[in-house]
């Protein structure tokens, strides 16, 4: 059996649970339907998409994130929202959906200024608080970029925490792309050996009530 394209959220979903990985990823014969705060999160980003790309006004039950949003349109350079990036596993750039994927994702603000050899990335959160903010995200988003655009040099990324206007910010220099994907390896690595061997273990936790997967041991929903 061949490892899918891998993205920070589904390393995550095993992380959490390689059965459960395994029946919404590989199986697929459950549905990780979106809840209510996802939904949100959703709307949210769209708000802001059609805003940075579009001018289109952000409704006024988003309007705590204005003033943050319209900082980001004043930042020189070519925008992209919600740019689609993909590499393959020599890190090199390929499509999204591309047959040699081996990671991709999303980024939901990407301005280039290739003069500068400098970019600004920019992932939406809808969370209250930065308080369980990861950075790996940011890390594996910055390779795709620097292979994207080979002009560009330092990215200065960011997690936004709308609700709360919290920036967790990092500094990305094309010279450690590679390092960058490290923390990742160990993980897949045992994400392979799933594949492998066919053996994909329940992790009890509190999350399990909420879990899709009604046939575990674990789910007491």
């Amino acid at each position: 059996m061949t490892m899918p394209t891998w993205s920070f959220s589904s390393l995550k979903t095993f992380q959490q649970c390689p059965k459960k990985y395994f029946h919404i990823k590989v199986a697929k014969d459950v549905v990780d339907r979106p809840h209510e705060s996802a939904l949100y999160g959703s709307a949210v980003h769209k708000a802001a998409e059609d805003h940075v790309a579009e001018g289109v006004p952000i409704p006024a039950k988003y309007g705590y994130m204005i003033p943050t949003i319209e900082a980001l349109k004043g930042i020189p350079g070519e925008k992209f929202c919600e740019i689609k990036l993909g590499v393959t596993e020599k890190l090199e750039t390929c499509d999204y959906d591309a047959p040699n994927a081996w990671w991709h994702g999303i980024v939901d603000l990407l301005i280039v200024d290739e003069d500068t050899g400098t970019a600004h990335m920019v992932d939406y959160k809808t969370s209250k608080n930065a308080k369980y903010a990861d950075t790996k995200q940011l890390d594996y988003m910055a390779v795709a970029v620097f292979a994207k655009f080979p002009k560009i040099k330092v990215i200065k990324s960011a997690l936004l925490f709308v609700v709360s206007n919290e920036f967790v910010k990092k500094k990305h220099v094309v010279e450690n792309k590679t390092a960058y994907m490290n923390s990742a390896i160990f993980d897949l690595n045992r994400l392979k050996s799933a594949f492998n061997s066919g053996v994909w273990n329940p992790v009890s936790g509190p999350l399990c009530k909420f879990c899709p997967v009604k046939s575990c041991e674990h789910n007491r929903s």
